[in-house]
């Protein structure tokens, strides 16, 4: 049996993941609306995949908020403001920025969840999610180059 130091901290974990779940919607908001308003021939073929990644944030958002649920916590509304530009240079900034912060939330919600069963669970669920954010960030990055 996980002596108290490696149980999942329920509350703490629920905390975190809801600062996660907070800068995933704001994630889902921004891919829809830089998505949808890019124009310019070079673009046309990043938005398809921009609409790709906001289906992807609102499948993790829901898994995120399921998980707090199952945790007898209660999914936020909030949403980090969300930023949105015509220049797709500065969209693409905007959206690294926001992404890597937001993987740094999900990185933070790991560290109370412990060593139980579930605790592993819920780790290797965040760690998915982040590498897909981060393979976003990098599309981005390799995007904005001239």
């Amino acid at each position: 049996m996980a002596d108290q130091d490696e149980t999942l901290d329920r509350e703490g974990a629920v905390e975190k993941l809801n600062d996660a779940l907070r800068l995933q919607h704001r994630s889902l908001i921004e891919y829809t609306l830089v998505g949808a308003a890019m124009t310019g021939f070079q673009y046309v073929g990043i938005a398809p995949q921009l609409a790709e990644f906001a289906r992807a944030e609102a499948d993790d958002a829901r898994r995120l908020a399921e998980k707090i649920a199952s945790l007898e916590g209660e999914p936020t509304t909030v949403v980090a403001t969300p930023r949105w530009s015509a220049s797709p240079t500065e969209a693409f900034e905007f959206l690294i920025e926001d992404e890597t912060e937001t993987i740094e939330a999900l990185q933070a919600s790991i560290e109370p969840t412990g060593r139980e069963g579930r605790s592993e669970a819920l780790e290797h669920r965040l760690e998915h999610i982040i590498m897909r954010k981060q393979e976003q960030v990098d599309f981005l990055e390799r995007a904005k180059r001239t």
